[in-house]
């Protein structure tokens, strides 16, 4: 079978060979990056885009942690302004608009949000939450973002409502409020691309290697795949293991908040054609959402709990939080959904710094400011933040980590820079699915076929995944195992029914890549 040849952004198993035996034979960098999720991709983008050597080590796989498990918005920061947090809300704004310009474009669309006015949202409750989506537009304009993008919100009519949202309750309802964010298709799928971008500027990208003993001016590496472990000096060493920073940070005070997801089939939803947002009774800032995803599916959240102990690499959502987001959203629906209905869950923990005045008080509660902390010995740690700010809190831990050291390096460039994918693919000529996960890549993923339309074919009966997709991923994607494949690159374990339709599939792709 003819393969695509491989680009400089190409990640796969014989490159991390190589690089990991470079590192280790080398033994040193400008830059280690700890943490392979959202965060950690963006400070190696931004690292190597300015002329840094740059390794980042990730003790997974990419986006294996928090950065897989969001609810897919990026968003305007809306919610922070009920706090007061005008500066958040702002930077929210910006880094939006960013992405839905110019670094993703391919992988970010505006998308509407629906607020169905039903009785438990009474009049003035109906007023106050017009006035924060005009604010919201307000922002907009202030972080440059045009209307033409991002659409301005309005007020709209029952009819428009059920349009949008088929199974709201019709009882007493008084229209709806529609508004408008950014939608991600993958959240990780976002990290990879970082990843690959990265990768194409030089970086040394390495899954299944594990970090410890970590200070500001190295670290032990250790292969997960061998055993085998090496020291790596650096000149400076940024801490990006999200909830996992601690481990290494032993002093750093966080405190890990659950937000968890339930996984339906658009059915249930009778084909929702935008965000659901249904607001909790007695919260003034607080909504269960039911987001339309990939694969006719619906994601239903989001809760936010305290999850004190032991950390688990996959979190699950409890039965408690099942029954609330089920109960919360109900009220809101003329066909009720119930744990029948349900395909599947997902939960991820968020990394807060715990503050001393949040001490007792909800997770709700603490600042999702991102924070950056220098350790005595010179490590600096990222924690805290949102998804969508994600390139701003890269920046600032990678300017602060600059600055500790006193080194010199170009001035960042990630806020022009587009992502492998996104240069071009306006002009693509695929399947919009294609477009929407590769961009400006789809043709390539395509040319993986060989020429073999069976290649191309879904891998089983209500699975719109490809052989070539697999193998897509294994070769320039740096999947190394049916996990990676079916977790991450595609998002089919989410159903585990499907995982297990699928699983030959994803061996056939790695035996043949």
């Amino acid at each position: 079978m003819n393969h695509v040849t491989l680009s400089p952004a190409s990640l796969n198993a014989a490159r991390r060979a190589r690089e990991l035996e470079a590192l280790e034979s080398t033994g040193r960098v400008d830059v280690l990056v700890i943490g392979g999720g959202v965060t950690g991709a963006g400070v190696a983008l931004d690292a190597a885009t300015r002329g840094l050597s740059t390794a980042l080590v990730e003790k997974h796989d990419l986006a294996y942690g928090t950065s897989r498990w969001s609810s897919k918005l990026v968003h305007g920061g809306l919610r922070y302004l009920a706090s007061g947090n005008v500066g958040l809300a702002y930077e929210s704004a910006v880094e939006r608009g960013i992405l839905l310009r110019r670094t993703a474009p391919h992988l970010v669309r505006a998308y509407p949000q629906l607020i169905p006015l039903l009785p438990q949202i009474s009049p003035r409750r109906a007023r106050f939450l017009r006035a924060g989506q005009l604010v919201g537009d307000a922002l907009r304009l202030a972080a440059g973002t045009s209307g033409q993008l991002l659409p301005r919100s309005r007020r709209i009519t029952q009819a428009e409502t059920r349009r949008y949202a088929p199974t709201v309750r019709a009882d007493d309802l008084r229209g709806g409020l529609l508004g408008w964010d950014g939608q991600l298709y993958d959240d990780a799928r976002l990290v990879v691309a970082l990843a690959r971008t990265a990768a194409s500027h030089g970086a040394k990208v390495l899954t299944r290697c594990a970090a410890s003993e970590a200070t500001g001016g190295g670290a032990v590496v250790t292969d997960q795949l061998t055993g085998r472990s090496f020291d790596v000096s650096a000149r400076v060493v940024i801490n990006a293991a999200g909830v996992w920073a601690g481990q290494l940070a032993p002093d750093l005070a966080l405190r890990p908040s659950r937000g968890s997801h339930l996984v339906f089939g658009q059915r249930a939803f009778g084909g929702l054609n935008a965000t659901l947002t249904v607001p909790v009774p007695g919260e003034r800032s607080r909504f269960v959402m039911a987001l339309p995803a990939p694969d006719d599916r619906v994601y239903l959240g989001l809760t936010d709990e305290d999850a004190p102990g032991d950390i688990p690499d996959v979190p699950q959502a409890t039965d408690a939080e099942i029954d609330f987001l089920i109960g919360a959203v109900n009220p809101a629906l003329r066909v009720p959904v119930s744990r029948a209905d349900m395909l599947g869950s997902f939960a991820g923990l968020r990394p807060l710094l715990e503050e001393p005045s949040s001490a007792g008080g909800s997770t709700s509660d603490i600042s999702r400011e991102h924070a950056v902390i220098r350790s005595a010995d010179g490590l600096v740690t990222v924690v805290g933040g949102k998804l969508t700010t994600y390139r701003r809190m890269a920046q600032d831990a990678l300017d602060a980590a600059l600055a500790g050291a006193g080194m010199a390096a170009a001035p960042c460039r990630t806020r022009r820079l587009p992502l492998v994918g996104a240069s071009g693919f306006r002009a693509v000529r695929a399947p919009e699915r294609l477009i929407r996960r590769y961009g400006a890549e789809a043709p390539l993923m395509i040319a993986e076929a060989g020429g073999d339309p069976a290649q191309l074919e879904p891998i089983a009966e209500g699975i719109d995944v490809t052989l070539a997709d697999l193998r897509f991923s294994v070769r320039h994607e740096g999947a190394l195992d049916a996990d990676d494949l079916l977790d991450r690159r595609t998002r089919i374990g989410l159903v585990n029914p499907d995982r297990r339709r699928a699983l030959a599939a994803a061996k056939e792709a790695l035996s043949a890549s």
